[in-house]
């Protein structure tokens, strides 16, 4: 039998109300200050933007004329919707990470710094301005 491909993460998209305030939100607020891809489709009524940081992050915002917002309360709502449930984001120390998104770039609190279910990790859930849930973990692996 072949042995598989090397699969690695690429990028996560995110369909969005407004590309221009996601793209300012999440360069100031998660560090994602390249622009990898642009494009325009203005006969499809789409915008697109991929942002990277210097460690591999890529997120990729979708504009689209007259999105419907699902918004999920927290992550355990999120899984009635049977889709990718929330942005999840390992960091070195998960206090300061969250104090910088909650208090100084205005991300509403879902669920404040606490453990894990497993021994050594530590979570938080914060959503980005358009209601998209982010998760920040850190584990003590680093």
């Amino acid at each position: 039998m072949p042995a598989l491909p090397a699969f690695r993460f690429h990028h996560i998209s995110l369909s969005v109300a407004d590309l221009d305030a996601q793209e300012a939100w999440y360069r100031t607020a998660l560090g994602l200050t390249a622009v990898d891809e642009r494009l325009d489709l203005p006969e499809a009524g789409v915008r697109t933007a991929v942002l990277s940081d210097d460690a591999g992050l890529r997120v990729e915002f979708t504009e689209r004329a007259g999105p419907i917002p699902v918004r999920h309360a927290d992550p355990y709502a999120a899984t009635a919707t049977q889709t990718y449930t929330h942005l999840a984001l390992q960091v070195p120390d998960l206090d300061a990470a969250f104090q910088r998104l909650a208090a100084e770039h205005g991300a509403p609190t879902v669920a404040k710094p606490g453990p894990g279910a497993t021994e050594g990790m530590r979570y938080a859930y914060v959503h980005d301005p358009e209601g998209n849930l982010i998760e920040l973990i850190e584990t003590s692996a680093g």
